[in-house]
């Protein structure tokens, strides 16, 4: 809740519901997904987060708020999970099919992360990273960089040569890595919001990657909203 670019953004209303609700809505459609867990901060701010999860039945854990690797990591100890599918708060968007697609590449491969985020080609906010609870515990106890806590699968990233990792391409219909998806200025909550106000009436949350960019193509003043705006680099 105290994101400095949007404040309250996780809880933000989008065409009529909380953009966490759409989130977990669009979560719960995944078929791979075994179960899903909140990793908040302790804050007094996040109490409505807790709070939230608590109505809907979501699973919730409360941890450090800097050290984010360490609050994952013990989230999903919480879950007895073995492999994390990590997606940011941040992602309305998100499409359960590339959620299960990352998944599958998983586990059909001898990898350590495979990854839809690195080498850019999905829309900006359609977004998946999979990787053994293990290795994330290993990170957590070997690595004490600053931008490795705060940016929990960074250091997988950074040293490519200890760990096999497989970027998923978007398919050539959706390679549009510049659209903005995700949420983190009032520009990208219009351009959300503007989504979800075409295809809301005729999908609720099941509409993904394939509806949004038919909308963009038949809109492109759309993708204007928010073009400008830019991801903060992790260092």
């Amino acid at each position: 809740m105290s994101s400095s670019r949007l404040p309250g953004k996780v809880m933000a209303d989008i065409h009529g519901r909380p953009a966490l609700a759409r989130l977990h809505a669009r979560l719960r459609r995944s078929e791979r997904l075994d179960g899903i867990v909140l990793a908040t901060t302790g804050n007094p701010a996040d109490d409505v987060l807790a709070e939230w999860a608590g109505s809907v039945g979501l699973a919730c854990f409360r941890g450090s708020e800097d050290d984010v690797l360490r609050r994952v990591v013990e989230a999903h100890r919480l879950m007895n999970s073995d492999v994390v599918v990590e997606v940011c708060g941040d992602t309305p968007l998100i499409d359960p099919g590339v959620i299960d697609m990352a998944i599958d590449t998983f586990s059909a491969n001898e990898c350590d992360i495979v990854s839809t985020t690195w080498a850019p080609s999905f829309p900006q906010g359609i977004d998946a990273q999979v990787f053994p609870l293990k290795a994330l515990e290993d990170v957590e106890a070997r690595v004490t960089d600053p931008a490795v806590r705060e940016h929990v699968s960074l250091h997988f990233y950074e040293t490519p040569a200890r760990y096999r990792a497989i970027h998923v391409m978007a398919p050539p219909r959706w390679r549009v890595p510049e659209l903005r998806c995700q949420l983190d200025y009032p520009e990208d909550l219009r351009f959300i919001n503007e989504v979800y106000a075409r295809l809301a009436p005729w999908f609720d949350d099941r509409f993904g990657v394939e509806e949004i960019l038919e909308t963009v193509r038949r809109e492109p003043h759309l993708a204007e909203i928010n073009r400008h705006r830019e991801n903060r680099p992790a260092r």
